[in-house]
């Protein structure tokens, strides 16, 4: 299983940005798939999460602005990032796995397969 982020950039306060994750060896649309981030000097944290149902859950401080899509044909998962802030400045990762339930969305521990991340950076 591979997964490979991209979309990351710079990009000023109040702009968007896409992230794209593409996935190989697993099929998006029978497992639950998530990114996270970590910002300089700090943990790596849950931004917005599937659940191969469809169902979605994000952080509380992207909750509005940020949305996690996936699509089932090019077997790739989205964030789509708008009203973008200096503290969204991090490594972006995406992560999947098949058995990642419901309620354990958020938890880092539930995934297996993770790709390497993808910089962005937010200029104020």
């Amino acid at each position: 299983v591979q997964l490979q982020a991209f979309g990351g950039g710079l990009v000023q306060a109040g702009g968007s940005l896409r992230l794209s994750c593409a996935v190989s060896g697993l099929t998006v649309s029978r497992s639950a798939v998530a990114w996270f981030r970590q910002a300089p000097g700090k943990e790596r944290q849950f931004v917005a999460g599937m659940h191969r149902s469809g169902g979605t859950t994000s952080s509380d401080s992207v909750k509005g602005r940020f949305t996690i899509s996936r699509d089932s044909a090019k077997n790739a998962v989205y964030l789509q990032m708008n009203g973008l802030k200096s503290e969204d400045t991090a490594v972006y990762y995406c992560a999947s796995g098949a058995s990642v339930i419901l309620s354990n969305l958020a938890s880092q521990t539930a995934y297996p397969y993770w790709g390497q991340g993808t910089l962005v950076t937010v200029s104020s």
